[in-house]
């Protein structure tokens, strides 16, 4: 963790010296435009000019007179809402000093320390070039120099009218991203306080009252305070990493030490267990609060998303229809800016199917690539957490924090040596170029009812195509063998639930499946799965153990061999062949999301947009063991070329 925490801090200044270089020395422009990536340094400057600021015609190379930036601040602060009186006429090229000191005046910005070597300390000019760095408006043209004397150009005057007009502009909580709040925050624009509050007005409005989803089970009482705590830590020391004051919710089958954990069910209301699960602990100690627990599928049992505690969750685009399951309350509150991101849990499908019906990234992560200590087991042969998020780059965020070695897990053992330094260095604009991606064409669906979503996910491979990539059409070795075996939960659950009860002794309300049944509190709809699975007497079975070994061994051979035969980097097919069914009516979800689960190997499930009938879809990238860097390079490559990502309409 605190490797994490201290690359982190290194990967921002570096990010922020990128990301923010406004000039160099005339002699060095020409070169610096060339090799400086479009997002490290003209992305800006492109979203001044999609803004109208400036016209944009004229030479990015060429020097820029002081009139000519007062004009284009001045359209910054207009277009803001937050119309600023920049002044500083004069026909002279204008220089970097001279910008800083106008920025800090007319903004009113604090005063800030600023490390550079170039620029004396205790200074009009320092305090100048302080306030700006630290507001991420300007930075140097390399981590120790701030060349005072540069003149700019237009092209990095662009690039300055759009970071003034991000900063003047109102902070949205809708949509808004990991990195866009840390932004916020640095700049003085929002506290986490602030943000619990937005979020708490959210799930007030569109949980509790109007639209009624029934994503959230509970709500963190203390979700206020903590936030407090943290930003009176970040004044007096900093941020943590990323996830500092960052407000997420997770599936209510992790264990919380100071909130109930239920499993949807009526039978745990009052359960709170003796501490945290392991990834619960490890997104705390990176400042992460947990906003909220949210509804599942009760014992995530199926992919609909109803409990006996919680309700029927809907999904936010279309109320009418299920989220997915289990982890449909997870997905259903972040596609619903409940919060920044989240946790689910997925056994068969649980976290790549809400992402797919909500329009989310959910990431199954490698079996031992996360704890699964402290989550209610519903097959432990195939449960893994992992996140959903909004965007690529926080999935990977939150992977970042909750991977990791767990002694009370074994299975973490096989993670460690393959876990980078950091998922977000996988985040690469040009990430598709050249990869080799397996297109299943057996997981594609050929009836009338599935053709929107095979047509989606044909359009997300020729755009991947367009983006560089290579697609070749395989078959699986052994499909229809490996379709027909089962999930373990059918004889796992009862044996690693009462496990999972007699660890908690007395604090429990009951001490078996057994027991549950006999109280009656619990689904209905469920009874007879569960009474199935609480018949069964032993795991000590020649049938179990074949299933066990056979299915693992076909499955990941099958993967492997044409991975190897076909020099791939990764395979895609539809991430499920069902559209999310209308309530009250059945829910399936096909052969597709068992590869992973029977494979142990991860998988991402991405955006692919939206069917004629206004439903989300996604697609699914499998690829290696712990080769999670590839499937996020790929689907962030993908994310940032096609941008499908809306939000719900019905939650303005």
């Amino acid at each position: 963790m605190l490797n994490f925490v201290t690359q982190w801090k290194k990967q921002s200044s570096l990010i922020v010296a990128g990301a923010l270089l406004l000039t160099v020395p005339l002699t060095a422009q020409a070169a610096a435009l060339q090799t400086t990536s479009p997002a490290m340094y003209q992305g800006d400057a492109q979203k001044a000019i999609s803004l109208n600021l400036g016209n944009g015609k004229l030479d990015p190379n060429a020097p820029l007179t002081s009139r000519e930036l007062v004009t284009l601040l001045n359209q910054s602060a207009a277009l803001a809402g937050q119309p600023t009186s920049f002044t500083l006429q004069s026909t002279n090229p204008i220089k970097r000093q001279d910008v800083a000191a106008i920025l800090r005046n007319t903004l009113k910005l604090a005063a800030a320390a600023e490390p550079f070597k170039d620029v004396l300390d205790q200074t009009a000019l320092s305090t100048s070039v302080g306030s700006v760095f630290k507001a991420k408006l300007m930075n140097g043209v390399d981590a120790a120099h701030f060349a005072p004397g540069a003149i700019i150009n237009h092209n990095q005057a662009y690039a300055i009218a759009y970071r003034v007009y991000d900063f003047l502009k109102p902070f949205q909580v809708t949509e808004t991203t990991i990195a866009d709040i840390q932004k916020a925050m640095d700049q003085g624009k929002l506290t986490s306080k602030q943000l619990v509050e937005m979020y708490l007005k959210r799930i007030q409005e569109y949980d509790d009252q109007n639209v009624k989803l029934s994503a959230i089970i509970t709500v963190n009482p203390e979700a206020l305070q903590i936030a407090e705590a943290l930003d009176k830590e970040r004044a007096a020391k900093g941020p943590r990493g990323p996830l500092h004051g960052v407000p997420v919710i997770v599936k209510d089958n992790y264990d919380t030490a100071d909130m109930v954990t239920t499993a949807g069910c009526l039978c745990l209301k009052d359960f709170t267990p003796s501490k945290d699960a392991e990834m619960v602990a490890k997104l705390k100690a990176a400042g992460a609060i947990i906003m909220a627990k949210a509804n599942l599928h009760e014992f995530a049992f199926g992919i609909t998303s109803s409990s006996s505690l919680g309700g029927q969750t809907l999904n936010p685009y279309a109320l009418d229809h299920y989220p997915g399951g289990s982890s449909g309350g997870t997905a259903a509150a972040i596609a619903s800016n409940f919060a920044l991101a989240g946790l689910g849990t997925d056994t068969g499908a649980s976290i790549r199917i809400p992402a797919s019906y909500n329009n989310l990234v959910g990431i199954r992560p490698t079996m031992g690539l996360t704890s699964r200590d402290g989550i209610i087991p519903l097959a432990l042969s195939q449960d893994v957490g992992g996140p959903l998020a909004r965007t690529v780059t926080d999935a990977a965020i939150m992977l970042d924090v909750t991977a990791g070695y767990d002694p009370d897990d074994t299975a973490t053992a096989y993670g460690v040596g393959h876990i980078p330094t950091s998922y977000t260095n996988s985040l690469k604009l040009d990430g598709l170029k050249g990869a080799r991606i397996g297109v299943a064409t057996e997981l594609f669906g050929t009836k009338a009812d599935e053709q929107d979503i095979t047509n989606l996910v044909n359009k997300a491979i020729g755009d991947m195509r367009k983006l560089g990539a290579v697609t070749v059409d395989i078959k699986i070795p052994n499909l229809d063998k490996i379709s027909k075996f089962p999930s373990l939960s059918n004889y796992e659950f009862k044996f690693q639930l009462n496990d999972y009860l007699a660890k908690e002794g007395d604090n429990a309300p009951y001490h078996t499946l057994t027991d549950i049944i006999n109280s009656g509190l619990y689904d209905k709809a469920q009874e007879a799965a569960m009474k199935a699975r609480d018949a069964r007497e032993s795991l000590d079975t020649v049938e179990y153990k074949d299933i066990l070994l056979n299915r693992t061994k076909i499955t990941q051979e099958a993967i492997l061999k044409v991975m190897a035969d076909n020099k791939l980097d990764a395979i895609i097919y539809p991430t499920t062949m069902q559209l999310a069914a209308v309530i009250g009516t059945v829910q399936n979800s096909g052969v597709n999301t068992r590869i992973s689960p029977f494979t142990g190997f991860p998988a991402i499930s991405v955006p692919a947009g939206f069917t004629p009938g206004g439903l989300p879809a996604g697609f699914e990238l499998l690829g290696r063991a712990f080769d999670e860097p590839t499937l996020i390079k790929l689907a962030y490559a993908y994310e940032q070329g096609t941008h499908n990502r809306k939000a719900p309409t019905l939650l303005p």
